[in-house]
């Protein structure tokens, strides 16, 4: 290999990378969708059963992951969530039954999106009471810094400016003029 020839080749060694890089994004994304953990036998024959049961699984929380839907969880509860929200449809229930069902079963925190009511109201005020309490505490920080500052420049006196305010608050100097008080004695 030339010199010439091995300058090319490092000039063009990050654009390599990039291009690896992005081949190896692009095929390792090509074969990942959305992971599910419904396994086959739990999988209706009836197509429409089956999509429903995909749309309310996913709106149920699991209650061993906490942050996965029933849909996503490989735990055996949630395994045993999807199972009972099979049952339900296939007994003839609504989409809005099986919610009620789960819901009476387990409580609303098994809803991944709870509804706005006086139980949930602290959840769903709370990011919004954490943001002013939080501006409340910049304010008063940022006040706090600028009396501190305030504070700093007075105490910030030169020498001879402090013989000076010493001088005029001194109670002597205003009796050098001569004048000893209202009456003149």
């Amino acid at each position: 290999m030339t010199g010439i020839q091995s300058k090319n080749l490092l000039q063009n060694y990050p654009r390599i990378f990039v291009l690896m890089f992005l081949g190896l994004f692009i095929w390792g994304g090509v074969g990942c969708g959305p992971a599910s953990a419904v396994e086959p036998d739990e999988i209706l024959k009836d197509a429409g059963l089956e999509a429903r049961a995909r749309v309310i699984s996913s709106q149920l929380r699991c209650l061993v992951c906490q942050n996965q839907s029933i849909d996503d969880s490989n735990a055996p509860l949630a395994h045993d969530l999807r199972v009972l929200v099979r049952e339900r449809l296939t007994a003839g229930d609504t989409d809005d039954d099986v919610f009620a069902y789960v819901v009476a079963r387990y409580g609303t925190y098994v809803l991944l999106k709870p509804p706005f009511n006086i139980n949930t109201l602290l959840l769903w005020l709370a990011p919004f009471l954490i943001l002013v309490g939080a501006s409340f505490m910049l304010y008063r920080g940022y006040q706090g810094r600028m009396v501190a500052e305030a504070d700093t420049e007075i105490d910030a006196l030169s020498d001879a400016e402090r013989l000076e305010l010493d001088a005029i608050l001194s109670p002597s100097s205003t009796s050098s003029d001569g004048d000893d008080g209202p009456d003149g004695s």
